[in-house]
C-alpha cells in the first residue's frame, strides 16, 4: 500500500508517467476513526468497484480530523491515532491512503475547487463512494447531488455508502466512542469487529512505577482517549510475543494530571520495551481512574488491581506468552 501525504505530493505523483493513478481510481472520503464494521463495508464497496475497473482503491483521510481543527480540545476523543489507522487500512487491503492536511488553507477550498484539484486533477477519480449526507467546501455547498452533477460531465460516477447495523443500531465511530466512555467493551467490540485496542510507541516516563515495584511501559497519547481507568489488558510486542497485564489510561491525577498517557504493566515480563510499538487490547475494566492522597495509597491500590486482574485472567483465560 502507498501513503500519499499532502496535496502537493498528490499533484507531483499525478504528473508522473508511471503514476499508479494514471488510469484513475475508486475512492472514498472520511475519518475512518476506529475502522469499524461500517468502515469495512465501505472499503469492500471501494475494493470491489476498483477491481472491476482495474484501478487502485483509495481512502482519503485528514490530519487533523476536521472536528479537531474546528473544536480543538473540545473535539471528541479519537479511537485510534494516524499510524494505527494506516495499519488498519493496510490490513483491509486498500491500495492507496491519501492523507490531506486539514488547515486554514484547506478549509478555504470551495466545493468546486476541491472537486477539480483533488478528485479530478489529483486522483483522476473514476468512481466515488460517499454518504448521501456528505458535505464539503468552505461554504458547505458541496454535497452528493453536486458530485453526481459534476461527475456526469467529468466522467466519474458516485455511489452512496451502505449502512451497517448491529443489534438494530447503526455502526458509527460516535457510537463506539460513547460505549467506551461508559466501559461498554463488549458492545464496542461487536461494532468494531474486534476488541478495542491502542497501538503506540513506548517512551521514557518518570519511572515511578519501577520505584513502587510496578514497572510500566509508557505510551504517550497525543489526544484525550475515549477510555479512562484501569483495565485488564493483553499486549503484543514487536516480536509477536503476547503478555497479560494491567493498564492505566488517563491523565494520572495522583502524579501528573495533565498529559493523557497509557501505562501498561506486563505480568511475567522481564526486559526493556523502550522504542517498541505495543498493541494493547483492553479485555476488562477494573475501576475508574482516581486521585489518591499519597503515592503509598496509590501503591496499595495497584497491588489490589494486580490481584483482581490475575483473578479475572484465571477465570477467563490468559493469552499465550512468549516461549
Amino acid at each position: 500500500m502507498r501513503l500519499i501525504r499532502g496535496l502537493t505530493n498528490l499533484k507531483m505523483l499525478s504528473r508522473r508517467e508511471d503514476s499508479p493513478l494514471a488510469n484513475g481510481c475508486v475512492a472514498t472520503i472520511g475519518n475512518f476513526d476506529g475502522v469499524h464494521l461500517g468502515h469495512k463495508t465501505i472499503i469492500d464497496q471501494v475494493k470491489s468497484k476498483a477491481e472491476a475497473l482495474g484501478v487502485p482503491s483509495v481512502v482519503m483521510i485528514f490530519e487533523p480530523q476536521p472536528r479537531e481543527f474546528f473544536q480543538g480540545k473540545e473535539a471528541p476523543p479519537r479511537l485510534m491515532g494516524f499510524r494505527q489507522k494506516f495499519e488498519a487500512l493496510l490490513a483491509e487491503g486498500i491500495d492507496i491512503v491519501l492523507c490531506l492536511r486539514f488547515n486554514q488553507a484547506f478549509r478555504s477550498y470551495s466545493a468546486m475547487g476541491f472537486i477539480d484539484d483533488v478528485l479530478i486533477q489529483g486522483l483522476a477519480v473514476r468512481h466515488l463512494v460517499v454518504g448521501d449526507d456528505f458535505r464539503f467546501g468552505c461554504d458547505r455547498a458541496g454535497d452528493f447531488a453536486l458530485l453526481e452533477k459534476v461527475g456526469n460531465d467529468a466522467g466519474f460516477t458516485v455511489e452512496n455508502t451502505l449502512t451497517v447495523t448491529v443489534g438494530g443500531e447503526r455502526v458509527s465511530s460516535t457510537r463506539v466512542r460513547d460505549l467506551l466512555t461508559v466501559n461498554g467493551l463488549e458492545k464496542a467490540e461487536s461494532l468494531l469487529g474486534h476488541p478495542y485496542r491502542i497501538r503506540g510507541r513506548v517512551v521514557y516516563g518518570r519511572q515511578l512505577g519501577r520505584q513502587i515495584g510496578a514497572p510500566t511501559a509508557n505510551i504517550l497519547l497525543h489526544r484525550t482517549p475515549a477510555l479512562r481507568g484501569v483495565y485488564v489488558v493483553a499486549a503484543t510486542l514487536d516480536d509477536g510475543a503476547r503478555f497479560d497485564g494491567v493498564a492505566n489510561i488517563g491523565v494520572r491525577p495522583t502524579v501528573d494530571g495533565k498529559r493523557p498517557s497509557l501505562e501498561v504493566h506486563l505480568f511475567d515480563f522481564a526486559g526493556t520495551l523502550y522504542g517498541q510499538h505495543l498493541e494493547v487490547v483492553f479485555r476488562h475494566g477494573l475501576r475508574d481512574e482516581e486521585k489518591f492522597g499519597s503515592v503509598d495509597e496509590l501503591k496499595d491500590q495497584i497491588a489490589r488491581d494486580f490481584e483482581h486482574a490475575r483473578a479475572w485472567i484465571a477465570e477467563n483465560g490468559a493469552v499465550k506468552s512468549a516461549d
